[in-house]
């Protein structure tokens, strides 16, 4: 389920079943070169964050992207990503994965209120070619059995 309207009115029916959250962490910047590979990986984060919702429907809950600046200093973004997932928990949560591309969210993962996946990003190549699909389909894969191992 995902932060929709539709979603929702499911997820008010079923809450009680859904105790895990997915929180796509997205580093944002219209800065120089860096600014397509960011662009370039909240397509990909976008694409992975659905198909593993799509998967678990009806035990995870997808959360909007989690948007900061790429310049951000990770610890101040740690204690405001806590306190957003602090505020926006309920009852039934059990388990916040938070997905990334971003490396540097290891550095501050003990103090994350969740599990970080952290996965290798990709750069450049046509997102929508049929190796580059295949090879996001089985991270997506790996990504889902490393949730239902956190179950």
């Amino acid at each position: 389920m995902k932060w929709t309207n539709k979603h929702i009115k499911q997820f008010k029916e079923a809450e009680e079943y859904v105790d895990t959250v997915l929180t796509p962490l997205v580093p944002f910047t219209l800065q120089g070169k860096d600014a397509e590979k960011k662009a370039l990986q909240y397509e990909v984060m976008t694409i992975f964050a659905n198909e593993i919702e799509q998967k678990l429907t009806g035990r995870l809950f997808q959360f909007p992207h989690y948007i900061y600046e790429s310049s951000a200093d990770l610890h101040d973004e740690t204690e405001r990503l806590n306190d957003w997932i602090n505020k926006n928990n309920n009852e039934y949560f059990k388990h916040h994965i938070l997905l990334t591309f971003d490396a540097s969210w290891r550095k501050t993962e003990k103090y994350l209120e969740g599990n970080l996946l952290w996965i290798p990003a990709m750069y450049s190549g046509d997102i929508y070619s049929k190796e580059v699909t295949q090879m996001m389909q089985d991270q997506i894969n790996e990504i889902i059995e490393l949730i239902q191992s956190y179950w």
